[in-house]
This record gives C-alpha cells, structure tokens and sequence, in this order.
C-alpha cells in the first residue's frame, strides 16, 4: 500500500529555491515532477531508495537527510566545484571533510543554503563481503515500453495496469512510449507479447493479468500454457518480458496483490522490465565500466 516517501523543506527566497534546486542537479540527482504554482513551486529530486529512519541518542551527523552515494570522492568533488562557482572559495568552508565513521563507512556534510545541510555518505566496503554484481538501474529514461493487460478480471487488471504506469513514468519513462495492448484473457496475453517483440518497436513488455481458481482444472490448464508462452516469447526473441500474471485463490487476495495490502504486482512488473532493460544494455557493452 505504501509507494513512496517524500522530504519537503522550505525554501526562505526564491535565490535559495533556485541555488538548492542547482546543487541537487549539479550532483546528478535525477529529477522528478515537481509543481509551479501560483503560490508556490516544488523542484523534485529521485533517488533509487528511500528509508525513514528513528535514531535514539547520538544523531550521525547534524544533518538530518542522509544521501547514500556509489562514490563518496565523486560527489565530493562536485559539491567542493558547485561551492566554490557559486560562492568563492570561502564556500569550502561548508563542506566537512570526509570522515570514517564507527558504523564502517565514510561521509561528509555540506551547506549549499544555510539553514540546509545534507551528509552524504558510502560503505567503506561497498562489497561489504559480497561478490561482484552486475545490476541494473531504475531509469527508464530513453527506453520504450508495452504493457500487454487482460481484459478479464478488469477490476484486478485496471489496477495492475495503473501500478505498471506508475512504475515507469516514475523512472522517467515518456507517455508516448509506452504503448498499451488489451487482450481478452489471461490465454491471449502470450500471443500479443510475442507480436510486439517481433515487430522490434519497444526494449521491454510487461505482461498483466489474473486467473483465479475455481472448481475445475481449467485454472492450472490456463496458467501454464500463460506462463511457457511468456517465457518463450521472452528466451525466443531476446526481448525482456515481465511477468505480472496473478495467479489467485479468491478476489480478496488478487486485490490485495493489485494494491490493497500486498504492493501492486503491476508495479514490481514494470521495475522489473526497467532494470532488465538496463542489464541488457550493460551486458551487450561489455559488462560494468
């Protein structure tokens, strides 16, 4: 049921507004909808994850936002470059060092408006005892989508549906490339994904739709031709297909998968064909930089 979580802070002038809005993009945050309104504006700034956490006794840090960062030095150099264009180099002087910490990581803080400071922090080990990785990212900036959505069931795909659209335009996905099928049923879903594929117009499917269980074997005879026609059209044209087929007992659980308590399984879907995409996209070049 919970999609997200969003930190406001005033702005005191429009100067401070416009210069906080400068340093967040300066660091490569990616940004987000925003508003501009009569009486107010809002720039918007993504991040991968989000957490809300409750510290008893000693804060980390003064700053209260904690920015996880891939490179610590990196963002360092573009916070210490953004102070000093836009304020000299007495700037510096708002920007801490970087420090170990005792939880086995590094960080610093930086006050690019007063009264907002942020720390910005990395692992010390950024493996932390696991492999290496390759993963993809949650941008679909760029890429171009189809949503193939059953018909049947609506009252469970409509959501799906709406999940899935979230989903993408979230990552920065375009409206207009992403391209909706409807079909009949859970059966027809395959036939529609693998014509899409063929016609070579779209980087990712993502397929949606939901079977519940009733009193003959019709249900298991559906999904599973449903789910090997998925996969095929997926391994047969190299095109990534997700899966967000439910496949349910009763109503109440298929609304909850659709939304109500469980997440929105349309939603998982379209992330999955984002960073599936963007894998892709990485193992063709030749693996991480």
């Amino acid at each position: 049921m919970i999609k997200g979580i969003s930190f406001l802070r005033p702005a005191a002038s429009a100067a401070a507004y416009d210069r906080l809005a400068s340093f967040f993009a300066a660091l490569g945050f990616e940004p987000g909808k925003g508003w501009n309104e009569d009486r107010s504006r809002g720039a918007s700034f993504l991040a991968p994850l989000g957490n809300l956490e409750f510290v008893q006794g000693q804060m980390p840090s003064a700053a209260d936002i904690f920015i996880e960062v891939t490179s610590l030095d990196v963002a360092y150099h573009a916070a210490e470059v953004w102070l000093r264009a836009q304020d000299g180099d007495d700037a510096v002087q708002r920007l801490s060092v970087i420090a170990e910490t005792r939880w086995k990581s590094r960080i610093f803080t930086v006050e690019p408006e007063p009264g907002h400071s942020f720390s910005f922090w990395a692992w010390s080990d950024p493996l932390k005892g696991k492999p290496v990785a390759l993963e993809g990212d949650l941008s679909a900036a760029g890429m171009k989508f189809a949503i193939v959505v059953a018909r049947w069931n609506a009252v469970i795909t409509d959501r799906l549906l709406e999940g899935a659209l979230d989903a993408l335009l979230r990552s920065g996905a375009a409206r207009g490339a992403i391209e909706i099928v409807r079909v009949p049923g859970a059966w027809e879903i395959p036939g529609a994904a693998r014509a899409l594929a063929n016609a070579g117009r779209v980087d990712a499917i993502v397929t949606l739709g939901c079977l519940l269980r009733g009193e003959t074997a019709h249900y298991e005879a559906i999904y599973n031709e449903v789910a090997r026609g998925i996969g095929q059209s997926q391994q047969e044209t190299g095109v990534p297909h997700s899966f967000g087929v439910l496949t349910c007992e009763t109503l109440e659980q298929a609304l909850n998968r659709a939304g109500i308590k469980a997440g929105n399984k349309g939603f998982e879907a379209a992330a999955a064909a984002i960073e599936m995409v963007s894998i892709k996209k990485k193992l063709s070049q030749g693996g991480p930089a």
